[in-house]
């Protein structure tokens, strides 16, 4: 029973071989018939020796050229004006080969010489027949599959993904989706049809036509929108009763292609988040990296590990990653198994930034080039009761890492750094800010140092978005510290290539803090809603949210550069550099270091002593945490 199941099981060589016979078949009756069809349904006895003589060169030479433009590389499902432009250019190109052997024949051996108009009629009834077949189950997806098991579905955005998108939803398995209609703003569009699918819009409303032409789901394929345009778009389609809606994710730099159905995604809350697609200079930065032996610190966490992925897609051939989540080390691995190319080598080791010991012989073994650090402790309240732990990683992680980086000759070294440590409110903030004093210290040898800030990223671990959505499915209540409550959101990838940008920038100089551009902040509150609506159920009634008051440390609304900084524009429309205060004297953080060095053992003491050397460190207002 196995052996009669691999037997008739489709594959690639299957299909080519089935194609390959019915062509032959379908030549040699078309050669034959087409004498039927020159000489009135008779066939003269002269040419009966012809048939034999030539059908052997008609076959060969006709599959030849079916071969040679494509036609057994063709997938059958998605047949279309392309592939038969391909057959007919084959049945020109085989006539026309024919139609010389033929005149040649003429003059060498005439006895052999067949009638122009068979040539002529044969390649018509072949086209037609190879043609039929190539079509023939496009033709019945087209024809019968519409009335199949599926939701009717709107697309919204008409344009060439679109009507390639309707060309696969046809019969796809994946997602039983059945196009109905385009939905579109573009006037030039609305009142077309595409693939026989009317494109509306305009006058009519996108809540009205979901209502007259009974749509259970709705694919977004607007590749350029604003993340305020998918929100806003999200929120009618919400209440116009659709639960199921799915959108076509943007095309980026490392995947140009044409979107596909397997491509397709459910609406999640980074499309309601995201921007616009970040545009930086791939080929400036992968020649900043080329050849270029990289250590990423804090290797697995949410950042580090995005930046370990974008490194080998920039085609890094020497990866070493350090990291102390042993758990999370081993999933990287897993995913580089699969994306690390044959020349590529990522090694990743456990280890603390606190073990300045540890953390010598990697660079004794390795000798990077550049240095991305993105270890840290990064949860403000945790921090707020253990600020010991917050020196021991954020501080003096960082002063190991950035001073072996000189020992040993880095070239240029990353620090990832917040946009808590502008005007900060937490232990978790001033020592973020002092990691950024520290590389601007030592920059101005050797090595270069840069700092990059941004805000909150999206889905990152401990968050707020994955906590929201297992409190939703517990059944609530969301919990929001405050209504008023705001923060800058950024997709992990977009962050990271903004940090190689900002690190390509800064490799010359160095010393500066880069800004990150991170758009419009977003109400928490608002947040926690549309995670509510995406899972299907309505805020306040379905799943209530509560506000439990600002945590010790947390500001209701972080701030990229404090008022004394300033900012100034950079070459990158999304990068701004600081306007920094000059550097502390000589000495001063040494002095710091040492007092937080004692204070170790007496935690309490911490705050002032940073309150002392942190521009700016301030405790939060006691009537701000109030809702």
């Amino acid at each position: 029973m196995k052996f009669i199941e691999r037997l008739f099981q489709p594959t690639r060589m299957k299909r080519t071989f089935f194609f390959i016979i019915t062509d032959i078949i379908f030549i040699a009756f078309a050669y034959y018939f087409s004498f039927y069809l020159r000489f009135g349904f008779t066939y003269p006895e002269k040419y009966q020796s012809h048939y034999v003589f030539w059908l052997p060169g008609i076959i060969l030479f006709k599959i030849f050229f079916l071969a040679i433009f494509g036609m057994y590389r063709i997938n059958w499902r998605f047949v279309g004006i392309t592939e038969l432009s391909n057959l007919m250019k084959s049945a020109v190109t085989s006539t026309l080969f024919l139609y010389g052997v033929n005149i040649v024949l003429r003059y060498f051996a005439d006895d052999y010489c067949l009638p122009r108009g068979v040539l002529v009629i044969d390649a018509i009834v072949s086209f037609g027949m190879i043609s039929f077949l190539k079509i023939l189950k496009r033709l019945y997806i087209d024809l019968f599959s519409r009335k199949s098991a599926g939701k009717r579905t709107l697309i919204i955005g008409a344009d060439l993904t679109s009507e390639r998108l309707v060309k696969e939803l046809t019969g796809s398995t994946y997602h039983k989706l059945i196009p109905i209609a385009f939905y579109d703003e573009n006037l030039m569009r609305i009142g077309t049809r595409i693939h026989g699918l009317p494109v509306l819009g305009h006058n009519e409303k996108l809540d009205t036509i979901i209502k007259n032409e009974k749509i259970e789901s709705v694919l977004i394929n607007l590749p350029h929108a604003s993340h305020k345009t998918i929100s806003e778009l999200f929120i009618t389609l919400n209440k116009a009763g659709v639960d199921d809606i799915k959108i076509v994710p943007h095309v980026d730099e490392f995947n140009k292609n044409i979107a596909i159905v397997k491509d397709i995604k459910n609406l999640d809350i980074d499309d309601l988040l995201s921007r616009e697609a970040v545009k930086i200079d791939y080929e400036q930065i992968a020649q900043f990296l080329k050849d270029k032996t990289i250590l990423v610190s804090g290797a697995a966490g949410s950042i580090g590990s995005e930046i370990v992925r974008k490194l080998v897609q920039f085609g890094v051939k020497k990866i070493i990653g350090y990291e102390i989540d042993e758990t999370e080390v081993f999933n990287l691995e897993l995913t580089l198994k699969k994306i690390t190319g044959p020349e590529q080598t990522a090694h990743m080791i456990i280890g603390d930034v606190r073990d300045k010991q540890k953390l010598g012989s990697v660079f004794e073994t390795y000798h990077p080039d550049i240095v991305f650090h993105a270890s840290a402790y990064k949860h403000v309240p945790l921090m707020e009761h253990f600020p010991e732990e917050a020196i021991k990683t954020n501080i003096f992680g960082t002063e190991n890492l950035a001073k072996l980086s000189l020992q040993y000759g880095v070239k240029t070294f990353i620090n990832i750094s917040t946009d808590k440590a502008v005007n900060p409110t937490s232990i978790m903030g001033a020592t973020k800010r002092f990691s950024e004093m520290i590389c601007q210290e030592l920059n101005g040898s050797s090595t270069v140092f840069t700092s990059v800030r941004f805000g909150n990223v999206l889905g990152s671990r401990g968050s707020v978005i994955p906590i929201f959505l297992d409190q939703i499915k517990d059944g609530g209540p969301v919990t929001v510290t405050h209504p008023d409550i705001k923060r800058y959101f950024m997709s992990i990838p977009e962050a990271v290539l903004l940090v190689f940008q900002a690190a390509y920038m800064g490799s010359k100089t160095g010393g500066e803090i880069f800004v990150l551009d991170m758009g419009e902040p977003v109400k928490i509150v608002a947040l926690a809603e549309n995670l509510i609506r995406l899972n299907n159920m309505e805020p306040y009634k379905d799943v209530d949210i509560v506000f439990t008051g600002l945590r010790p440390g947390e500001k209701l609304f972080e701030e990229l550069l404090t008022a004394e900084e300033g900012t100034d524009a950079t070459t990158h429309s999304k990068i701004y550099v600081a306007r920094h205060e000059a550097p502390p004297v000589k000495g001063t953080l040494e002095n710091a270091k040492k007092e937080l060095q004692l204070a170790l053992t007496e935690p309490n003491k911490i705050k002032n002593i940073l309150k002392t050397y942190v521009p700016y460190f301030r405790d939060i207002p006691e009537n701000q945490g109030k809702a």
